[in-house]
């Protein structure tokens, strides 16, 4: 978009687009659950007045025994192939939504550094899922930076899911809600 004056006016944020798409909705309501990313998705989400309406929660579950009792991650996939993983990802995702009773859930795990790497996991590594009633999806990612840039990374991916999930249902919710024609 350009401004009268020839500006470039910025697009809204991620969590300004949740909201201009939730705002004063209750039928879509979103939780996070959150280990490399400390919060942040939540902090930007509740940074945008009304969030209330549509936000359930954030659960930051950074040690394995807070995914394992407050998600309810299996204590076998911590075991055979650790937090940052694909399953543990899903895991979380999937145990954000039935906790929190959320349409969408969005979940983060992964190494933002500097420490906590291995040849296998390097700094940056990070898994980001999405679970909504249909499917858990879950992205890889190999972020670069020190550790606020691969939280700030890991954060803007996860909105971006977020935004993108909450499109698919209400475009869903439209489509259902729509007449059919005979």
């Amino acid at each position: 978009m350009t401004s009268p004056a020839g500006s470039q006016t910025a697009a809204p944020s991620l969590e300004q687009q949740l909201n201009d798409l939730l705002l004063g909705r209750t039928d879509v309501p979103v939780a996070a659950a959150e280990s490399c990313t400390g919060g942040m998705i939540g902090h930007r989400i509740t940074t945008i007045p009304g969030c209330s309406d549509y936000f359930l929660g954030s659960l930051v579950t950074y040690a394995n025994s807070a995914k394992m009792s407050l998600l309810g991650v299996p204590a076998a996939v911590l075991a055979s192939v650790g937090a940052v993983s694909e399953e543990c990802a899903r895991a979380m995702a999937e145990g954000a939504r039935r906790a929190y009773g959320a349409t969408i859930a969005v979940s983060t795990t992964g190494i933002a550094g500097p420490t906590g790497a291995t040849a296998r996991k390097p700094v940056g590594l990070v898994y980001i899922a999405l679970a909504d009633p249909s499917t858990t999806v879950v992205e890889e990612h190999r972020f670069t930076g020190d550790r606020l840039t691969v939280i700030d990374a890991a954060t803007e991916r996860a909105l971006e899911l977020l935004v993108a999930a909450v499109e698919r249902q209400l475009s869903e919710l439209s489509s259902q809600a729509q007449p059919s024609g005979g």
